[in-house]
C-alpha cells in the first residue's frame, strides 16, 4: 500500500514524547523518504543521552507507520550534539571524623605551626596570614590552613574567592596567593553562609582539610586556629604531628589571662610552645608621631620570660594592617615597619629550625 508523506507525519504526530509534545511538534523527524511500500526516516535527539532514552519512542514510531499498511519501515535514532558532560564530582566537607590509630603526618608537609590565642579579637588570623607571607618571602615553601571553621577570614585577607577544585570528589586542590598555598573552609561556602555544626563535624572537616588537600611539598604549614581551647585544637594536636604552637596576645591583662589558658592546653597536649607574639603593642600617631600604648605594653614579653619560652616579637597597631587585610594583600607582602616586624619574627623561627 502506498502512503503519502502527510499520512506518515500525521501518524507520527500521535507518538508522544516522555517529556511532553510529540515527534512532529518537537521537530525530531528528519530525512523522511517514501518509496512505494518502503518508508525510512531519522529521529534526531538533542544529545546521545536523550537518544538512548528515546528507544521506546522509536519503536512506537515504527509501529505507528506500520499501522498505515507499510510493510518495510526503517527508523534510525541519532543525536544532534555531543553528549552532555557529567557534573563535577561533589565534595562534601564536614562529617564524622575518620578513625585513625594515632597522630599522622600530613603528606608532603615537613612542619606544622599552629597559631593560637586564648580569646578572639587579638589579631591571630592577621598574624597567621602575614607570618605565612613573611616566611614565603624568606624562601620557605609555605601553606596556610584556615582552621577557624566558624569564622574563616583567610580568603578575604589573602584576596581569594575562587572555589577550590576537586577532580575526583576526594582530593582538594588548594589556591595560591602571595607565594603561599592556601585552603579555608570559607572557600567552600557561599558568601555569608554560616557553619552550624556540632563538634564531630568540626573534627571531620579539619581532618579533611589536612589530609584531602593536595598541599604538595611544604617546609611549613601555618594553621590559623579558632580562639579558645576546643575541638579543633584537640583534633589538630591529637591527630597530626604538630611542630609547635605560637601564642598571639595583646598586652592587656584580660587577653593574657586567656593566653595562659591556651598555653596550659598545649602543655597538657604535649605540644611545644614555640614562642609568644605581642600584637597591637604600640600605636604611633601618623599625624604627630606620638606613641601610645593603648592596650598596655610589655605584658606578653614578661609572660614569655615567666614561662621561659621565646618572645618572638611585637607587632604595632596600625591602620595599614587593617587596610591591607581588607584589600586581600597582607601588609607583610609589602615594605615598611610592619612588614619588617613580621620579617624579624619569620627569621627567628627559621633560625630556630621551627619553620
Amino acid at each position: 500500500m502506498t502512503v503519502t508523506r502527510d499520512q506518515i507525519l500525521s501518524a507520527l504526530s500521535r507518538v508522544a514524547l516522555p517529556d511532553g509534545g510529540d515527534l512532529v511538534s518537537r521537530d525530531l523527524v528528519r530525512a523522511l523518504m517514501v518509496d512505494g511500500d518502503q518508508v525510512r526516516f531519522v529521529l534526531e535527539a538533542p544529545d546521545p543521552d536523550m537518544a538512548r532514552r528515546l528507544e521506546p519512542v522509536r519503536q512506537a514510531a515504527e509501529a505507528a507507520v506500520r499501522a498505515l499498511g507499510v510493510t518495510q519501515v526503517s527508523v534510525v535514532l541519532t543525536a544532534h550534539g555531543p553528549a552532555q558532560k557529567p557534573p563535577p564530582p561533589s565534595l562534601k566537607i564536614g562529617g564524622h571524623p575518620t578513625p585513625q590509630a594515632g597522630p599522622q603526618k600530613v603528606a608532603g608537609v615537613d612542619r606544622i605551626l599552629a597559631i593560637a590565642s586564648g580569646k578572639g579579637g587579638v589579631g591571630k588570623s592577621t598574624v597567621s596570614s602575614n607570618l605565612a607571607v613573611a616566611l614565603a618571602r624568606q624562601g620557605r615553601r609555605v601553606g596556610l590552613l584556615d582552621a577557624d571553621i566558624y569564622g574563616p577570614s583567610q580568603p578575604r585577607m589573602m584576596g581569594l574567592s575562587k572555589r577550590p577544585a576537586s577532580p575526583d570528589g576526594k582530593t582538594i586542590i588548594p589556591l595560591q596567593a602571595h607565594g603561599v598555598t592556601v585552603m579555608s573552609i570559607g572557600l567552600m561556602l557561599k558568601e555569608n553562609e554560616a557553619v552550624v555544626w556540632r563538634g564531630p563535624m568540626l573534627m571531620g572537616a579539619l581532618q579533611q582539610l589536612l589530609n584531602q588537600v593536595a598541599w604538595g611539598d611544604l617546609d611549613v604549614l601555618v594553621v590559623d586556629l579558632p580562639p579558645g581551647t576546643g575541638d579543633v585544637q584537640l583534633t589538630l594536636c591529637q591527630k597530626t604531628h604538630v611542630t609547635g604552637a605560637v601564642i598571639v596576645s595583646t598586652p592587656q591583662d584580660v587577653a593574657l589571662l586567656d593566653a595562659r589558658r591556651a598555653i596550659d592546653m598545649f602543655n597538657k597536649l604535649k605540644t611545644p610552645i614555640l614562642g609568644l607574639i605581642e600584637n597591637m603593642s604600640t600605636y604611633i600617631c601618623p599625624n604627630c608621631g606620638h606613641e601610645a600604648h593603648i592596650f598596655g605594653h610589655g605584658g606578653v614579653a614578661a609572660e614569655a620570660a615567666a614561662l621561659d619560652v621565646p618572645f618572638l616579637g611585637e607587632i604595632p597597631l596600625s591602620l595599614d594592617v587593617r587596610l591591607a587585610g581588607d584589600a586581600g594583600r597582607p601588609v607583610a607582602a609589602g615594605d615598611g615597619p610592619i612588614a619588617d616586624a613580621y620579617a624579624r619574627i619569620a627569621d627567628r623561627l627559621i633560625k630556630g629550625g621551627l619553620a
